[in-house]
């Protein structure tokens, strides 16, 4: 499964005491997120789903049928970067992009991964393009806090892993 959520980017201390928020025995959405916006400065409830979400993508909590549980695993000690793009809805096509040998611009990030857009979420948003534009430039924001690519300036590159 693939998560479509990405939120604003943030550091990994930010991911560590999001997910240190979690409790280890399941809570409901509405209590984590309370908690997420308790322990860190997460603006709002709403910010702070996204959050839990993500957390969930990147393999730090999960879900089970009684809530989200946090999974004992730390921040550094989990492969972010490989769960990152394995598990986020448009992270592995907008690094193959970077990986092509180029470095791109968000907007031009933007336009490589235009057509890996589903057809439901084109029809989804009165303006897809500016909320895709928008994802595209967070998800390499997040490809570099998870050392896969790099910024420079306004461009971003891919950093090989090997």
């Amino acid at each position: 499964m693939r998560y479509k959520i990405v939120p604003p980017a943030r550091d990994r201390a930010f991911l560590a005491a999001a997910q240190r928020a979690v409790p280890l025995v399941p809570g409901t959405v509405e209590d984590c997120c309370l908690r997420i916006v308790d322990d860190t400065d997460a603006p709002s409830r709403d910010a702070a789903r996204e959050y839990l979400t993500f957390l969930q993508a990147l393999e730090l909590v999960d879900e089970t049928d009684r809530g989200f549980e946090r999974r004992r695993v730390s921040v550094e000690e989990a492969d972010l970067a490989d769960a990152f793009e394995r598990r986020v809805f448009g992270a592995r096509e907008s690094l193959d992009a970077l990986r092509e040998g180029e470095s791109l611009t968000a907007e031009e990030a933007f336009e490589r991964l235009r057509e890996h857009v589903p057809r439901w979420e084109r029809d989804r948003h009165t303006d897809w393009e500016a909320e895709w534009r928008e994802r595209t430039e967070r998800l390499l924001e997040w490809s570099a806090t998870f050392d896969l690519a790099v910024r420079e300036g306004d461009r971003y590159r891919a950093v090989d892993r090997t």
